[in-house]
């Protein structure tokens, strides 16, 4: 009998521990499904579109799912799955990038570093708006020659 209290109280202390953690994460401004608002971006041309991405909880870790078109307006899919401590996880899906970081740095403010082979290629910045209806991905790459383009993307909640 002692044994099955013994699992009793290690599956109830388990369950806690899951429930806590999505209950922070449905108060986060940044977790759910974000469309891009085409006409508020400012997109370079020639520039990959994100046109969903997804912020959802994976037991204590968060996985952001992205669908979207290549320059040449094929379709594109990567998935993340990480913490917003600002270390590098692996990315999926997606030739031009392996390792991707998300730190918090407020309420409704992560940075974001992306990386190929090493290198940081993209830096940027996600802000949610105040009332969590929008939220503005500013996004700077390097290029070729060292100068490198900015892309403003405007995301609506759903």
């Amino acid at each position: 009998m002692d044994h099955m209290k013994t699992k009793t109280t290690g599956l109830i202390v388990v369950l806690c521990f899951f429930a806590a953690a999505a209950v922070s994460f449905a108060d986060d401004p940044l977790m759910g499904t974000w469309k891009l608002n085409e006409a508020k971006s400012k997109l370079a041309p020639g520039a990959p579109k994100n046109h969903t991405v997804v912020y959802e909880a994976a037991g204590d870790n968060v996985k952001v799912t992205v669908d979207g078109t290549d320059k040449d307006g094929k379709s594109t899919h990567d998935e993340w799955t990480g913490k917003f401590d600002g270390k590098d996880y692996p990315v999926t899906g997606d030739p031009t990038s392996d390792m991707r970081s998300y730190q918090k740095v407020g309420d409704r403010v992560l940075k974001m570093k992306i990386k190929k082979d090493g290198k940081v290629t993209i830096t940027g910045r996600i802000i949610v708006s105040a009332d969590g209806k929008s939220r503005v991905v500013s996004a700077s790459e390097a290029g070729g020659k060292g100068k490198g383009s900015t892309n403003r993307a405007v995301y609506d909640k759903q």
